[in-house]
């Protein structure tokens, strides 16, 4: 009788583990792939996409999963770079979740270009003067740069060492090369951030998104979430499994790191407002934001969800050393920083485009706002997407040797 309970707990988590992977990623795969086949047949006019507002929900999603990705290149870069011997504790981990953000990317990407058959395109046909093309090279070749960080974790899990002895040394010649590529990885990195946010701070032509700002933003709000959600995904696990894999030491040096991160990214931010409607008055900028703040949640998205949930209160939460001690409060903070990844992310990219380009105070019945709202087939794909990045995730901490022993 005194096993009863225990086996009881025993079968209650198999049955779990069972939805989890039938329920939880399965299904929500199939639905991925369902969404996506019907696009593909289909072409882009199933969608809520349109010429006036063709980056959605699925840009949002690309920019969000690359923004949660950058905990890799700056965790790790802490670790191999400036040798801070603590972190390499959480670096595998890094890595990982940084490989696992650029690969969902490249699926929205790949559904959101209309034609994915040429995805290829940029790699052959170069213009220097684009800055989507400098993003597609910088994806191209960091998503590279991951996997090469990563086939010396793969070689030493006990599926490939089983298989392969040869594959741990091989793993090891690999990895007396991140410090090289860990280099050539933060500079892929911050270029990319920065001409993602580059890509909406040079159009002159959409005042609301001029600005020089915006580039260190994008870069100084990935590095934060990115952080945030690497550590809070560690923690997440480390419940489930019942086990610490990171030292109290590494998750204070984490969390303050991610911390002071966000709080630069809200001083850029809100500096950023009060230079550009405060300080200064340029009217097309000033007429596009009445305009929104009038038609759609944007004012009230942009202070609660992006500044007081998604930056302000976590960086709290990071920074406080009481808060910072309970996991819960952590794991929360790491929902709030992804929330306001993707509202951020949402706000900039809708931003722009809601506003027509022909807009003016005095025609605003003639040129009416750009509605958008994503239709079921976009859903349907970002469903896939995100069910994919849990696969991968659950995949890798039950498989992989992510956490480093040097860090206990």
């Amino acid at each position: 009788m005194s096993t009863f309970p225990a086996q009881l707990s025993q079968n209650m988590r198999r049955i779990s583990l069972l939805g989890w992977w039938v329920i939880g990623l399965m299904v929500l795969v199939g639905v991925g792939l369902v969404s996506s086949i019907h696009v593909l047949i289909q072409g882009l006019g199933v969608t809520q996409l349109s010429n006036q507002v063709p980056w959605g929900l699925w840009i949002t999603v690309d920019l969000s999963a690359i923004a949660l990705g950058a905990g890799a290149f700056s965790l790790s870069t802490l670790a191999y770079i400036f040798r801070v011997k603590t972190f390499r504790g959480i670096a595998r981990m890094a890595v990982f979740v940084g490989l696992v953000g650029y690969t969902s990317a490249m699926l929205a990407l790949l559904m959101d270009i209309g034609r994915p058959d040429r995805f290829w395109h940029p790699l052959v046909y170069w213009n220097v003067h684009s800055v989507l093309w400098e993003i597609t090279m910088c994806v191209v070749l960091y998503s590279t740069v991951l996997i090469v960080e990563f086939v010396p974790i793969l070689f030493e899990s006990k599926l490939i060492r089983s298989r392969l002895p040869f594959a741990p040394r091989l793993g090891h010649l690999i990895h007396r090369l991140t410090p090289v590529v860990s280099i050539l990885g933060l500079g892929l990195s911050l270029l990319h951030q920065s001409s993602l946010g580059a890509t909406y701070g040079v159009l002159v032509a959409r005042p609301i998104w001029f600005k020089p700002s915006m580039p260190v933003m994008f870069i100084l709000s990935a590095v934060g979430a990115g952080a945030a959600f690497t550590l809070g995904l560690t923690l997440v696990y480390e419940n489930l499994s019942r086990h610490r894999y990171i030292s109290s030491k590494l998750r204070v040096y984490v969390a303050s790191f991610a911390g002071l991160t966000l709080l630069a990214y809200l001083y850029l931010k809100v500096w950023d407002f009060l230079a550009t409607t405060y300080y200064s008055h340029l009217p097309a900028r000033a007429s596009a934001q009445s305009l929104l703040e009038r038609t759609t949640p944007y004012g009230a998205s942009f202070w609660l969800a992006e500044v007081i949930l998604g930056a302000l209160l976590p960086a709290i939460i990071l920074l406080t050393p009481r808060l910072r001690r309970l996991d819960l409060a952590v794991i929360l903070a790491m929902v709030m920083a992804i929330m306001g990844i993707i509202v951020n992310r949402w706000n900039v990219t809708l931003s722009g485009l809601i506003v027509p380009l022909d807009w003016s105070p005095g025609v605003a019945e003639v040129f009416s706002v750009n509605a958008y709202q994503p239709g079921a087939p976009e859903w349907g794909v970002v469903v896939g997407v995100v069910a994919y990045a849990l696969l991968l995730l659950t995949l890798g901490l039950r498989y992989m040797p992510l956490f480093s022993s040097e860090d206990h």
